[in-house]
């Protein structure tokens, strides 16, 4: 009893001194952890930050909200600079505007820095290049070719060209004068849609640094003075820069799929055959919800674009002309048309001011053979199974075979009976008939079937 009380002092000693090593190496672990974070911190917070967006992208609403987001952050972050590299081939203007104002505005110094080699900053780019406090360039890049586009369709006057060009002019003039650039040659990327390698745009004046990198930009562009666009003076201290890359967000992501014309035309057409599907066989629901999902989030993103009504009015055309030539036929001319329709629509579709914004040829020419073959057919399938009448009872074993289980006469039109696809039925016949023979089913009434002798028997209609 007595040796068992000591082992239970011992172990409960042993715990003791177990806790209180534990509980000291704790201690000295968190003294030389604070001890190091306290040499770390201050170098980490009196390292510069520049926040970066990548706009490798067309110039659309999406881009235009990625940017100002950017902005925001920049400003609300103590960012000493917005580095935006860029490589676009242009864009709409209305976004462009836009996306220069909130440029302009800025609190947070904008770097623009077209990157990496073999980028552009072409059309509505140039206009984004030459509003950045700094604008840089990598060796083997370009810029300019600036020049309005009239979007597709009806062409407007000289006097209204000259106008939009004039417009686009004296925008660009309203602050590359004020970054002390050259205003001449920028015009120049309007006027006559001149573009300029990197090497040309610094000789001409467009652009402040050539560098082949972030962080040799960076220090290329520490203890620079820059000018503001209300004229003040600031000098940039970048040494050391640590970049924090902003990456979209999840709502960008999907934007900026779904703004590609070509995408948003499969969802349309798929989701459209998946609707026509659930009208079909209704109770799937699957197939419904699923198209109908397709088809609102096509048309939001066609929504974000410039988009032709004629072009739209040419899609309606195009399905009214494919369901006609299901339902009545003509020969397939009615389909030709329709599918015709459907291309030029197609097209057309997004007043698209670069090509890259535009919906493929390919893509157009593929959608409408196909979605107007696969239209026609199930449509006229559709007609065929709604014109079919459903037969029951004795309609439906009109044409059948029969076998007579007993002779039949027609002397006083007394029935016998048949067998007709295994049932017992009753029967007359104009003709006098054996057991056993072989008959037609030609009619019926009252349930009594009429039936003539031998001929070839058609199959039993589907109830």
């Amino acid at each position: 009893m007595q040796q068992a009380g000591y082992q239970a002092r011992f172990q409960g000693f042993r715990f003791v001194v177990c806790a209180a090593l534990f509980t000291v190496t704790v201690a000295v672990c968190g003294f030389f952890y604070s001890a190091a974070a306290q040499q770390v911190l201050p170098a980490v917070a009196s390292q510069p930050l520049v926040d970066k967006l990548v706009l490798a992208d067309t110039i659309q609403p999406v881009s235009e909200e990625e940017l100002i987001r950017a902005i925001g952050r920049a400003n609300s972050d103590g960012a000493k600079a917005l580095l935006v590299e860029l490589d676009t081939p242009g864009g709409l203007l209305d976004s462009t505007r836009t996306m220069v104002g909130a440029m302009l505005s800025s609190r947070v110094p904008i770097i623009v820095y077209v990157s990496p080699a073999g980028a552009r900053a072409g059309s509505a780019g140039f206009f984004l290049l030459e509003a950045a406090d700094v604008a840089a360039m990598a060796p083997g890049t370009n810029a300019g070719a600036a020049h309005p586009v009239i979007e597709m369709g009806p062409q407007p006057d000289a006097v209204m060209s000259q106008k939009i060009e004039n417009d686009a002019e004296a925008f660009l003039r309203s602050y590359v004068a004020r970054r002390n650039r050259n205003v001449d040659a920028a015009q120049d990327a309007v006027h006559t849609s001149h573009s300029y390698t990197a090497e040309e745009a610094q000789t001409q004046h467009l652009i402040d640094v050539i560098a082949p990198s972030d962080a040799a930009l960076l220090a290329a562009l520490d203890g620079r003075e820059i000018s503001r666009i209300d004229g003040a003076k600031l000098t940039l201290h970048l040494s050391g820069a640590r970049i924090e890359v902003l990456r979209p967000t999840v709502r960008e992501q999907l934007l900026s799929w779904l703004v590609d014309p070509n995408i948003a035309l499969l969802m349309l057409v798929g989701g459209a055959l998946l609707i026509y599907l659930e009208f079909n066989t209704p109770g799937t629901i699957v197939p419904g919800a699923l198209g109908t999902l397709m088809v609102l989030l096509a048309i939001f993103g066609l929504g974000l674009l410039p988009i032709r009504f004629t072009a739209v009015l040419l899609l309606v055309a195009a399905l009214v002309l494919l369901l006609l030539e299901a339902k009545f036929g003509g020969h397939g001319a009615l389909a030709i048309a329709g599918i015709l329709c459907l291309t030029f629509g197609m097209l057309t579709l997004v007043a698209a001011p670069v090509p890259e914004m535009g919906v493929s040829p390919w893509v157009a020419f593929s959608v409408s053979a196909a979605f107007g073959l696969i239209t026609v057919f199930l449509v006229r399938l559709a007609v065929r199974a709604r014109q079919r009448k459903s037969l029951l009872g004795a309609d439906a074993l009109v044409g059948c075979r029969a076998t007579a289980m007993e002779p039949l006469a027609p002397e006083g039109n007394l029935p016998g009976h048949v067998i007709v696809e295994g049932e017992i039925w009753q029967a007359v016949s104009s003709e006098p008939v054996p057991a056993g023979s072989s008959l037609r089913v030609v009619g019926h009434g009252d349930l009594v079937l009429h039936v003539a002798p031998g001929g070839e028997a058609e199959p039993a209609k589907s109830v």
